[in-house]
């Protein structure tokens, strides 16, 4: 396909996955830009050089698509894809949007590095889950969220254990509080007081950019060096459930 080498970015088509492909690019990749909203990732393909891929991580026949896409060598996935619905709490939980979080953030990661680790193996590669600090502990209102990331985050750890010996190098980052232009829309249903009181307040809260920033120093590391695990938080949040923010008129 390509004497550079070569990438794979899941949910590519905003935020933390877009700013990856985008970054990777810079770094030398050609990068297989994959979402759900072909349109948007064709547009980002075009800007970096890179090959639009429409995959709905959910979906079987996208995934074996994607793997056909990529052929025989990938230096390095990005398992990006997931997402946050709803912040109920488990007396109002809404089950179904538990089910679509499951399926995207774990089985969508499960199902992606399934197909794709021929290759990765083939190219002595890099895969790289992007978890999240809501693994690190609960937060009311976050259980269904809570245990997709905290599911997820066994893929890598296990998927570690399994490959011990084989020349492939499983990485993790885990992004705190990071103001993108959709997650927040899309966990509350597109209600934008909602998403934007996440981050009233919150001085410098991270941008998808130094996710980005992260992602590509994991991977651009000397091969004999793994990065089990990266948590990455803007200086205002402590812990999942402490957070400063700047009061009207003083801080």
């Amino acid at each position: 396909m390509t004497d550079r080498l070569l990438a794979v970015v899941t949910g590519a088509s905003s935020g933390i996955g877009a700013a990856t492909a985008r970054r990777l690019a810079a770094e030398g990749y050609t990068v297989i830009c994959a979402a759900r909203r072909f349109e948007r990732v064709h547009d980002l393909a075009a800007e970096i050089g890179g090959i639009a891929a429409g995959c709905d991580v959910a979906d079987p026949d996208d995934v074996a698509m994607l793997a056909e896409a990529v052929g025989d060598r990938l230096d390095l996935l990005v398992n990006n894809a997931g997402g946050a619905h709803g912040l109920e709490s488990i007396a109002d939980a809404d089950f179904e949007a538990w089910t679509t979080m499951y399926e995207s953030n774990v089985l969508g990661a499960g199902r992606v590095t399934k197909a794709l680790l021929p290759a990765l193996k083939a190219a002595s590669g890099t895969v790289v889950f992007v978890t999240s600090t809501a693994s690190e502990g609960p937060y009311e209102g976050g259980a269904g969220y809570n245990a997709a990331k905290a599911a997820e985050r066994m893929l890598p750890g296990v998927l570690r254990l399994e490959l011990c010996g084989e020349p492939v190098r499983v990485c993790e980052i885990a992004p705190g509080m990071v103001h993108t232009e959709e997650f927040s829309l899309t966990r509350f249903g597109g209600d934008q007081a909602k998403a934007d009181a996440v981050y009233a307040g919150v001085p410098d809260p991270l941008v998808a950019d130094d996710v980005a920033d992260a992602i590509a120093w994991v991977a651009t590391r000397p091969h004999h060096v793994n990065i089990d695990r990266m948590v990455v938080r803007p200086l205002a949040q402590a812990a999942q459930h402490k957070v400063h923010r700047v009061q009207q008129g003083g801080r």
